[in-house]
């Protein structure tokens, strides 16, 4: 069975910490001399009081964790985090549902975007920093963040890493976990303060730049403003968020490499880079030829809003600097292959991801190989490296149950009386932790008006998505609770 005093120790550590996140916000509200201090104050208090409860129950806990705790304890913890960090919300009356302000703070930590709200300008500072903040730490882990901050789990930090990690391979830049979490966070930091200076200087006030940046970095795509990026009409500044996007979406680990290491042959000889550069790219040509023939749009600002569009959908960060629900159809088809293949393994971008597809391109190839050649030796490689049985068979698995979750969830909220199309877009958006969808639920409007049992739904398929399914999935089969 799991260890129960040792995750029960852990989710107490991660509640602490969450308070402290907590009085941030606080402090600024006081700052500022809005009311949502109060609803904060509160959130405080209960969450101390819930961390101190658990870590009661963990004293003396036995430091040996197993796969199953690792696992465990990395969902349990995206849960939790979610209800608490929903409190602020609902007990200032800001989302006075539930359903609704659990659903904001789901797709906020698990960095996805979709919002319920329809006037985002009317809330607080401290609200808004809020929910900048839950994206910035969902954004690299929350589990992972916590092994960057305190290295309180020895040696067992290797399985919550290998739990959390996005992709079919977890790099790692030191032996130690706790030193990877450390130079990876140092980077995730340096591209938020960096964007926010370059957005300053496009004439964004230091509030909205700093929101900005994190929901960039994080590629979340949470706005100060309820018109997103598009509300600043400022070509500058959807130039600045393309670019921090795109490196967001970029594995952390090769970032660390090219940027502390100055090791730029990483970048030009990584397979998963060409292939995130080599879609870009592809698919921005393609939009902007479009655009530049189906609308009234130069050449400049057709390749300004494609490029934008197609990095925001790709890394998952949902910004939006045009209606690209009013582009020809055949765009909606090209930006949902946006969505479904994702950035960078090791970034913090969501979907399938880049490693995969060329993975899988590989694997393809080699079959047509072997249909002339029954007897040849067809290894998979990626960066010089063979790719392991093992790894093919886990992504196999993936794809067969990202498909099926499609497909399910699809389904699923059909039931609930939204449309063919509409369903399989919030689906879509959900399980890749995208953000805008289509129709009533694109990038024009906000999903308030998905029904409840929909948002429980989305919500599932946003932390199904965030921790690569299989953490989630696991955790829900009856062999997991079993004792042998």
């Amino acid at each position: 069975m799991i260890n129960g005093k040792l995750i029960s120790k852990i989710i107490g550590t991660l509640l602490f910490i969450e308070g402290g996140l907590l009085l941030i916000c606080l402090l600024l509200s006081l700052y500022y001399r809005e009311n949502d201090w109060f609803s904060f104050a509160i959130t405080i208090g209960i969450t101390i009081i819930l961390g101190a409860v658990l870590k009661f129950f963990g004293k003396n806990a036995e430091y040996k964790m197993s796969k199953r705790d690792g696992y465990f304890v990395v969902t349990i913890s995206w849960i939790v985090f979610s209800f608490v960090g929903m409190l602020p919300y609902y007990i200032g009356n800001y989302i006075p549902s539930v359903t609704n302000a659990f659903f904001e703070t789901m797709s906020g930590f698990t960095t996805t975007g979709a919002s319920i709200l329809n006037n985002i300008e009317s809330l607080p500072h401290g609200i808004l920093f809020w929910r900048s903040m839950t994206q910035w730490i969902g954004g690299l882990g929350i589990v992972f963040f916590t092994i960057a901050v305190i290295p309180t789990y020895k040696m067992d930090d290797v399985k919550l890493f290998a739990a959390e990690a996005t992709g079919p391979t977890h790099d790692k830049v030191h032996p130690r976990i706790g030193v990877t979490a450390k130079w990876i966070w140092s980077i995730y930091l340096g591209l938020t303060l960096t964007e926010t200076i370059f957005l300053l200087s496009g004439g964004m006030n230091l509030f909205d730049s700093i929101c900005h940046s994190m929901t960039t970095t994080s590629t979340g795509g949470y706005s100060t403003r309820q018109g997103s990026i598009a509300s600043y009409n400022s070509s500058y500044i959807e130039y600045v968020v393309t670019i921090f996007m795109f490196l967001s979406g970029v594995n952390f680990t090769l970032l660390y490499y090219v940027f502390l290491k100055r090791k730029i042959k990483k970048f030009i000889q990584d397979t998963e880079f060409k292939w995130f550069l080599g879609t870009v790219s592809i698919f921005t040509a393609i939009t902007t030829v479009t655009l530049y023939f189906t609308t009234n749009m130069g050449f400049e600002e057709s390749f300004r809003k494609a490029a934008f569009q197609i990095v925001s959908l790709q890394t998952t960060t949902g910004y939006v600097s045009a209606d690209y629900g009013t582009w020809i159809p055949p765009l909606w088809l090209l930006l949902s292959i946006t969505m479904i293949i994702g950035g960078c393994a090791g970034s913090t971008s969501g979907a399938i991801k880049c490693i995969r597809i060329a993975i899988l391109s590989k694997i393809g190839r080699n079959e047509f190989k072997r249909i002339l050649h029954p007897n040849a030796v067809l290894p998979v490689r990626i960066n010089n490296t063979t790719v392991s049985q093992s790894v093919r068979t886990t992504l196999f698995a993936f794809i067969f149950f990202y498909l099926t979750l499609i497909i399910v969830g699809w389904f699923a909220i059909m039931c609930t009386g939204v449309d063919f199309m509409e369903a399989f877009s919030v689906t879509l958006s959900s399980l890749g932790n995208v953000g805008p969808g289509l129709g009533k639920f694109g990038p024009s409007h906000s999903w308030s008006e998905l029904p409840t049992i929909s948002k429980w739904i989305s919500s599932f398929l946003m932390l199904v998505g965030r921790l690569e399914v299989f953490s989630v999935l696991l955790v829900l089969t009856p062999g997991f609770w079993k004792r042998k």
